[in-house]
C-alpha cells in the first residue's frame, strides 16, 4: 500500500518538467545532449553569467559529441565543510549508536553506569525490551529527517544557510548535553534517565534535521562553474570538456567519504567507551567532538561561497504550481492525468506567455519556471526512495540486535554495525578513480537514475542476506525462533554480517549520494535546501514506515521481517526504473536549462544583505 502511494505521488509529478527544446525520447542520448545544449545557448542572453562559466569556450555540437568529460578542481573550502559534516556525524552516530543497548538491556549488577565489559555480556540502562529499542530508535530517525524541512524554510526565507547551520549547532550541543545527563551514575540509579533521555533525542534530532538540510548545499556551492565548458588538459594538452556534474559528484562522493569517516571513527570508538567506561563518558566524548563544528566554520566564514536569503520563495513556487494546474482537473481521471502531463503544462504559465496578464506576484523569469518544474521531477523521483531507507534502517535497530545473537568472540554487538562506513570509506575512492573513469571511457553513461536504480537492487540482495543468517539462527541456535532472550548464542560468526552490512553500504554510493548530487544540480538555486530537505524527509517517510514493521520486529517474525523488506525493495528497484526512464533520457537537457535572473527578493535587497554581511565579518 506504500509503495502505491508512492506510485500516485509521483505519476502527478512527473508531469512537473520542464519542456526542452529538443525530446531525447526519439533520439540518442548524444544527439539528445547536443541539441538540447544547442537550444539552451540560443535561448536568448542572460543578464547574470556566472564569473566561473566563463573560463574556456562554449562547447559545440561536436564537442559535445567528440571531447572526453573530465573533472574540475574541488576548491579547499569543500573540504572544510565536509570536515564539520565529518565531526557532526562522530557526534550524532557516536551517540545514536549506543541507544539500542541503551534502552534495551537492562543496567548489569554492579556496574551503576551500565559498563559490561564481560567476554558476551551487553552493556546497558533501561532495559526496556528490543520493541522499546526499535520503536525509539526508529523514531530517531523518523524526526531526524523530518525536520530538515524545518531547516530548510529557514535559510531559504530567513537567515540562510550558514547562519542556519550555526543554530542548528546550537540545538544539536544542548541534545549531547541533556544524553551526558541521563546516563551519569545517580540519574540511572534513581530511575529519571528516561526524561533526559528522550528530551535529549528529541532536541538533538532537531538540530542535526536543520544541519543536513544545509551543510551539503552549502559544501556543492563551493565550487562554482555550472556549465560545460570547453578547456586544456594541463597534463595532455588536449581539448576536453569541463563537466560541473562529474565535478559535483565527485565533491558528494568524498563529502559521503568524510561523513563516514566520522560515524565510523565515533560510532567504533564509542561502544568501546561504553563497554569498558560506561554510558555517560560514551556520551560525552561525542559531544566534546562536535564542537569542532563551530570552530572550524567561524575561522573559515569569509572564504565560503555562501547564499543570501531569498524570501518567500517557496510560496511562489506552490502558486506557480496552483495556476499550471488550472482549468486541468476533470471528473474523468485519466483526461486529468493527460492534462497534467501535456506538453504545454509550464509553457502556459510562463511570464512570456501570460504578458500583461500575469499576477502581480509573478516577479521571477521564464528561466525560474523550467528550474521548478525540474525541482519537481527531482522530488517525483524522490517519492520512491522510501523503500530503500526501509532497507538501510534495518541496520540501525535490528541487525545489532541480530548481531547479539551470534558468537562474538569478544566483539560488542554494536561495533559490527561498522563494516557499513568501512565499504563505504574503501569503495569511494575505487568508484572515484577506476569505476566511474572506465565507464566514461568506454562511453557508458552511468547517469544518476541508473546509479538509483543499481542502489535497489543492492539494498535488497542485502535484506536478502540478512534473511538467510536470520533462518539459520533460528535453525541452529539452542532456543530456536526465541534467539533474543537466549543466554547461548547461535554458533555462528558474527562476521557473516559482513554480506548485508556490505552491500548496503555499496547500494548507499549508488543511491544516497546520487540522490543529494541530484536535489542539489536539479533544484533551483534559490530553493536548494528545500530540495534537499526534502530528500532527507523521505528517510523520515522511511522511519514512518517502518513502525508499521514493528509487530515483526522480535522472535519469531524476524525472518518475516527481512524477507518482506527484500521483496519490497525488488519491486521498488523494477517500478523506479520504469517510471524514472523519460527522466533518465532527458538528463542532459535538464542540465542544461539556460540561468535565471531570479534570486527572490529584489536583486537591491540581496546586495545589501551581502553588504551588511561583509561589514559585520
Amino acid at each position: 500500500m506504500a509503495a502505491a502511494g508512492a506510485q500516485n505521488t509521483v505519476d502527478i509529478a512527473m508531469a512537473h518538467e520542464p519542456k526542452v527544446a529538443t525530446p531525447a525520447y526519439e533520439l540518442s542520448e548524444k544527439k539528445a545532449m547536443a541539441e538540447s545544449t544547442h537550444a539552451a545557448s540560443v535561448a536568448g542572453p542572460i543578464e547574470v553569467v556566472n564569473e566561473a562559466d566563463l573560463i574556456g569556450e562554449e562547447p559545440t555540437e561536436e564537442d559535445l559529441l567528440t571531447l572526453r568529460r573530465v573533472s574540475g578542481k574541488i576548491p579547499w573550502t569543500a573540504y572544510t565543510v565536509a570536515f564539520v559534516e565529518l565531526c557532526e556525524r562522530f557526534g550524532y552516530y557516536g551517540c545514536s549508536v549506543l541507544y539500542t543497548n541503551y534502552v534495551q538491556q537492562p543496567l548489569p549488577a554492579g556496574q551503576p553506569t551500565g559498563r559490561d565489559p564481560g567476554s558476551e555480556g551487553q552493556p546497558g540502562a533501561l532495559g526496556m525490551g528490543q520493541r522499546a529499542a526499535f520503536g525509539i530508535t526508529t523514531f530517531n530517525s523518523f524526526w531526524s529527517y523530518a525536520c530538515p524541512i524545518l531547516g530548510a524554510i529557514i535559510a531559504d526565507e530567513y537567515l540562510g544557510r550558514f547562519n542556519t547551520i550555526f543554530v542548528a549547532i546550537a540545538f544539536s550541543i544542548l541534545g549531547h548535553i541533556l544524553l551526558v545527563i541521563s546516563a551519569l551514575p545517580t540519574v540511572l540509579a534513581g530511575d529519571a534517565a528516561i526524561a533526559p533521555f528522550i528530551l535529549g533525542v528529541i532536541i538533538l534530532g532537531f538540530g542535526t534535521g536543520a544541519f543536513k538540510a544545509n551543510i551539503s548545499p552549502l559544501v556543492a556551492e563551493q565550487y562554482k562553474q555550472t556549465k560545460l565548458r570547453v578547456v586544456i588538459d594541463e597534463k595532455t594538452g588536449e581539448r576536453v570538456l569541463s563537466d560541473p556534474t562529474i565535478t559535483v559528484s565527485r565533491i558528494f562522493m568524498y563529502f559521503y567519504m568524510f561523513i563516514n569517516i566520522g560515524s565510523l571513527c565515533g560510532q567504533i570508538s564509542m561502544v568501546y567507551v561504553e563497554k569498558y567506561v560506561g554510558f555517560w563518558c560514551a556520551f560525552l566524548l561525542p559531544t566534546i567532538m562536535f564542537c569542532f563544528c563551530p570552530v572550524v566554520l567561524w575561522f573559515c566564514r569569509n572564504k565560503y561561497e555562501r547564499s543570501p536569503p531569498t524570501g518567500s520563495v517557496l510560496i511562489r513556487a506552490f502558486k506557480l504550481w496552483r495556476l499550471a494546474q488550472k482549468g486541468k482537473w476533470s471528473l474523468n481521471p485519466v483526461q486529468t492525468r493527460r492534462n497534467l502531463k501535456a506538453a504545454n503544462f509550464w509553457e502556459d504559465v510562463k511570464p512570456s506567455h501570460l504578458g500583461t496578464s500575469k499576477p502581480s506576484w509573478m516577479t521571477f523569469d521564464d528561466a525560474w519556471v523550467d528550474q521548478v518544474a525540474r525541482g519537481l521531477r527531482a522530488c517525483s523521483c524522490f517519492g520512491w526512495i522510501p523503500i530503500y531507507w526501509l532497507s538501510y534502517n534495518q541496520m540501525n535497530n535490528n541487525l545489532t540486535s541480530q548481531a547479539a545473537t551470534l558468537r562474538l568472540n569478544g566483539f560488542p554487538n554494536d561495533v559490527i554495525t561498522n563494516i557499513n562506513p568501512i565499504s563505504l570509506v574503501i569503495f569511494i575512492p575505487i568508484v572515484d578513480n577506476f569505476l566511474y573513469p572506465f565507464l566514461r571511457q568506454k562511453g557508458i553513461r552511468f547517469t544518476p537514475i541508473k546509479r538509483m536504480t543499481l542502489g535497489f537492487f543492492l539494498a535488497s540482495m542485502a535484506m536478502v542476506a540478512a534473511t538467510i543468517i536470520q533462518n539459520e539462527i533460528y535453525k541452529q541456535g539452542s532456543c530456536g525462533f526465541y534467539m533474543n532472550k537466549c543466554d547461548d548464542p547461535a554458533p555462528i560468526s558474527v562476521w557473516v554480517q559482513i554480506a548485508p552490512y556490505t552491500l548496503v553500504g555499496f547500494s548507499e554510493i549508488f543511491t544516497s549520494i546520487t540522490g543529494l548530487e541530484f536535489a542539489f544540480t536539479k533544484a533551483p538555486k534559490n530553493m536548494r535546501s528545500l530540495v534537499t530537505s526534502y530528500w532527507h524527509f523521505m528517510s523520515a517517510f522511511s522511519a514512518a514506515l517502518g513502525q508499521a514493521f514493528v509487530s515483526v520486529s522480535e522472535d519469531p517474525l524476524l525472518v518475516w521481517n527481512y524477507g518482506t523488506v527484500a521483496v519490497l525493495a525488488f519491486l521498488a528497484c523494477i517500478g523506479f526504473w520504469f517510471h524514472q526512464r523519460p527522466t533518465d533520457k532527458r538528463e542532459d537537457a535538464f542540465n542544461m536549462l539556460a540561468d535565471t535572473t531570479y534570486v527572490g527578493r529584489k536583486k537591491k535587497d540581496v546586495e545589501e544583505d551581502m553588504e551588511e554581511e561583509a561589514v559585520k565579518a
